[in-house]
Parts: structure tokens; sequence; C-alpha cells
């Protein structure tokens, strides 16, 4: 092991000459292919550039990150170097033998066929989902905004001041409680009456007393059925305040003309409707799957036992459908909470709202989306980002917790 400093010289000691030598090529090769890249990314990464107009902080930030995660890998393998050469040794002086090249190459195979077909993915992952998640977060501690943009100038790292910014500052303090408290209404409003609606509609058709039922399923999931972008642009037109189908010919006759469109309250009135019209369909086939599913005995007996139809609903529907879809109404909330769609569709998160740089109807994820896209506030959206990161995480983390597949066996 001490000898594997040097990569592949304890496997060559140990009589393990191919091996050896194949740590030895790969050790070589790294510095040989990687050591100006390295060189330079970790520069970029400290200083972000020194030349203004020429050294661009974003390229040199990427092959900063680039050059971290090179290192993790390398460090990885060589781990495996020195933790392969001591176990070697320890099976050596317990009296094993070395294999044959044949009975090597087919204990390697037999042993390591799954990380073989797995490490691509891994690999992949790194720069697919890492990459672009670690410049994120090394965005929100540079001073990347529309007045600092490369190459024009050169990024400078600040530590935390956006944070606190983020708090301390009247319009990102304001913005942020706005829109953070919209969009916890918004999330547990429109998801829950979308799923009252559907659990309400369900009931009513799963009664025998109701005919025709496949032709009203099939109509009651229509809604889901269409692409929500074109039902979200229809509504748009509906509820337009000048020419809208809403106010011209449903409320027209009462003399009645709701600014749908330019007033914070009725916007998020309208959206609501909007997200219960689109939601209840999917939910609602859930629903409607799991009601076939409940024995009919069930309710005779309850029936038989004296229950009122409230005491049947309450202690055999109702769990049976919670039980079954519990997860599934969860993910309802998740999507809800992110919905850009529906808000950047319906009015781009407008109307507007003075002293704020988010519109009153922006949730989290519209609002990051015009700092990112429109005001190129890149530093800040990154910020709440990872706020916003870093809470949803922590709550699943505990929900997860709770949930039997945590437990331990024999601990449930």
């Amino acid at each position: 092991m001490a000898l594997s400093v040097i990569p592949g010289l304890g496997q060559l000691y140990n009589r393990r000459f191919i091996k050896g030598a194949l740590f030895f090529t790969l050790f070589l090769s790294f510095f040989i292919l990687f050591a100006d890249f390295l060189n330079i990314g970790y520069w970029g990464l400290v200083t972000l550039g020194t030349w203004v107009g020429v050294d661009d902080s974003r390229a040199l930030l990427i092959q900063g990150i680039v050059s971290v995660i090179l290192t993790f890998f390398f460090i990885l393998f060589y781990w495996m170097n020195l933790s392969d050469a001591r176990s070697d040794a320890n099976r050596l002086r317990d009296g094993w033998r070395i294999t044959t090249i044949r009975s090597g190459f087919k204990e390697a195979w037999d042993k390591g066929v799954p990380y073989l077909f797995i490490g691509p993915g891994i690999f992949m992952m790194m720069f697919v989902l890492i990459l672009p998640l670690l410049f994120m977060v090394s965005l929100a501690f540079t001073n990347y905004n529309i007045y600092n943009s490369p190459p024009r100038f050169l990024l400078d790292w600040v530590g935390f001041d956006n944070f606190k910014s983020i708090f301390s500052v009247p319009i990102w303090r304001n913005t942020l409680i706005s829109v953070l408290s919209w969009t916890l209404v918004w999330t547990f409003v429109a998801t829950t009456l979308q799923i009252a609606l559907a659990l309400f509609l369900a009931v009513i058709v799963n009664d025998k007393r109701v005919k025709f039922k496949r032709f009203i399923r099939t109509m009651l999931i229509l809604p889901w059925a269409v692409p929500s972008f074109v039902s979200i642009l229809v509504f748009a037109a509906l509820f337009n305040d000048r020419f809208g189908a809403v106010n011209r010919t449903i409320l027209s006759p009462f003399n009645v003309s709701i600014p749908w469109m330019t007033d914070p309250f009725w916007t998020k009135v309208a959206i609501i409707i909007v997200q219960v019209w689109l939601g209840f369909g999917f939910v609602f086939a859930l629903f409607t799957g799991v009601l076939q599913s409940i024995s009919s005995d069930w309710y005779e007996a309850a029936e038989v036992d004296g229950a009122s139809k409230w005491q049947r609903f309450r202690q055999i529907t109702l769990p049976h459908i919670l039980f079954a879809t519990a997860p599934l109404l969860i993910m309802q909330y998740t999507g809800n909470f992110n919905n850009f769609n529906l808000i950047y569709l319906f009015n781009q998160g407008g109307p507007p709202v003075r002293n704020q740089t988010a519109g009153s109807s922006d949730i989290i994820i519209s609002w990051v989306y015009k700092l990112t896209f429109e005001t190129l506030n890149y530093n800040m959206a990154a910020v709440i980002s990872i706020i916003l990161g870093l809470t949803v995480a922590t709550v699943a983390f505990f929900q997860f917790r709770r949930t039997r597949s945590f437990k331990e066996e024999g601990k449930i």
C-alpha cells in the first residue's frame, strides 16, 4: 500500500503485473492529458479571469468546475489503487495464490460487470446533472447580472452578499415574501380544489343509479387528454377583459365585468379556476379506478350494520382512495408548486406590482425564469433557486424518514 503512492507499484510488488501496468498507465495518462486543463481550470476558478474583454469568466468557471469533477474521479481512482494493493497483500499473506490471467479476467468480469454497465451513466450524470447544478450554485456567489456580464466584464466572487441582499434589500425581500406566500396559497388551494372536485365526481359517477358511465367518464377525462398549453391559451382568451367570452357572454346579462387580467385578486382567482379544470381529470381517473376495485360486499355489510352514507364514505371509500393514491396526490401538490406553464402562458405572471421584481401572479419558478431570461439577474436567480432547493430537500428528507421504506427491517 505504501508503494502504491505511485499507482501500480503496489500491484507490481504483489506480482499482479497486468493490473499494476494498467493502474500506472491510467495514472500517467491522466496527468499527460489533463495537466494543462486542470492548471487553467483551477486558476480560472479562483480568479475568474484577469484580462478584461479577453477572459470569459463563464467559460473559466465551467472549466474550473469540470476540473473539480475530474479531480474527484482521480481521487476515487487513487483510493481504489491503494485499497486494491492492500487487499491483495492481505490475501497473499493469508495464503491466497495469484490466479492465471484467464481466471483473473473471469473474476474481474463477474465482479465488475455491474459497474461496467452503470459507469457510463454515472459519468454522464456528472456532466449532465451535477455540472449545471454546480454552475448554478457558483453563480449565486458572483456579481453576474445585466450590468456585469461577461465577456465585456469579469465576474468577481462576492461571498454571501447576494444571500444577504435577498433578505435585507427591500425590493428583494418584499418580492420574496409576496411570491413565496402566493406560491404556497396557490399550491394548496388549487390542488386541494381539483382533488376535491375529482373525488366528488368520481363518487357520483360510481353510484349504481348513474347510467352511461363510460360516456360520462370519457367526457370528464377530456380536460386531461387535451394538451395543457392549448387549454391555457384558450382560457386566456376566454378571460380577456375586453373581448373574452366570460365577460361578454356569461357576465354581461348581469351587468358585471370582472378585470380578470388587470386586477391581481381576480387574476389569481382565474388561474385557480383554470388549474382546477386542467387538473381534476387526471385525479378523477385515479379515483375512478380505485372505486371500482372496492368490493360492494363491504358497503352492503356496512348498510346492514346501520351505517349512513356519510359513514360508509368516511370509513370505507375515503381510506381506500387515500391509501392507493397518496403518493400520486403528493405529486399533484409538487407539480403545482412548480407549474410554470399555467402561470406564464395565462398572463405572464402579471399584472405587474410596483417596487417588486415579480408580477402579482408569479410563483417561485416563474419569478426565477424572469430573473434569468428577462432581467438577466443570474446571481439572484441562483440564490433563490438554492434557497428553494434546500427548503424542498429538507422537507422531503424529513417526510421520507417517516415512510416505511426508510425504516429498518424489523423496526417498522
